[in-house]
């Protein structure tokens, strides 16, 4: 279980993994390398190459447990998790199923979510930052959620409220990231795999979403053979609490039963 842009496990994924876990499966969470509780320097450094990598060392960790059945690996990833867990189970080939919530498909779609001018202020902060980068120097931040119209990758009037609302109270997180990743973003389309996953799909999509448009994802969902497509009158940050948490963890244990039953284990 992997989380979305900078966030941690201790945003929201400890919630569903409990579930999932009081449901009979075993969950495996982790962050991001770079990030929380993993090791890597500089800190804050989001690198879409390396966390593939990563979904791939813990998928290869899963297999390796005993207790673990490695036929019946599931991917289950959120925001732009959602979308490495679709590109890691697309590139390993023998993931039992995968589920994408309010999942990152299409940096074109969700470049254009932002204000023109938070777009262009991304834009040379990333610049800066690889310029610094080339020299050895300390890398560019900028946010990872701010107001409108402010340096930052998250900007939607419900994205800063929204996002650290879902930081614990007194844990340290840092509302901040490399901007080199801002020149990342928009080339990098998840999406696109479903058309070749063979294995099955859920993507939960929030239909108010305003970091990762509903509409490009799911004109993908569509083209994908084995996914199954469920959509929530919610926004993109609404999924991990109340009522549309409840409804949507509901929907993906009836999903994890269906596609890899627990009877005979």
């Amino acid at each position: 279980m992997g989380h979305g842009l900078g966030a941690v496990k201790e945003m929201g994924l400890d919630a569903f993994a409990e579930r999932f876990c009081d449901a009979g499966y075993a969950c495996l969470v982790f962050d991001y390398r770079h990030f929380g509780d993993s090791d890597g320097r500089p800190r804050q450094l989001l690198s879409i190459p390396r966390q593939l990598d990563d979904w791939a060392a813990a998928i290869a960790y899963a297999r390796s447990i005993d207790a673990v059945d490695a036929t019946r690996v599931v991917c289950w990833g959120s925001s732009f998790g959602g979308g490495h867990a679709m590109v890691a189970a697309a590139r390993d080939g023998r993931v039992a199923a995968v589920i994408a919530q309010c999942p990152f498909t299409s940096g074109t779609a969700s470049v254009l979510a932002l204000d023109p001018r938070t777009a262009l202020k991304v834009t040379a902060r990333g610049i800066a930052d690889v310029a610094a980068a080339a020299v050895r120097r300390k890398p560019v931040m900028i946010g990872l959620v701010g107001r409108p119209h402010e340096s930052a990758l998250m900007t939607a009037p419900d994205a800063a409220p929204g996002y650290l609302g879902l930081v614990p109270q007194g844990y340290p997180f840092v509302n901040e990231v490399a901007a080199r990743v801002g020149l990342q973003i928009p080339f990098h389309h998840p999406g696109r795999v479903l058309a070749e996953l063979r294995c099955p799909v859920l993507v939960c999509v929030c239909d108010d979403d305003s970091v990762a448009p509903a509409r490009q994802t799911v004109r993908y969902a569509r083209r994908g053979p084995t996914t199954q497509l469920l959509r929530y009158p919610t926004g993109h940050f609404d999924i991990y609490v109340g009522d549309a948490f409840e409804e949507a963890v509901a929907d993906q244990v009836d999903f994890l039963d269906r596609v890899v039953p627990l009877a005979g284990f």
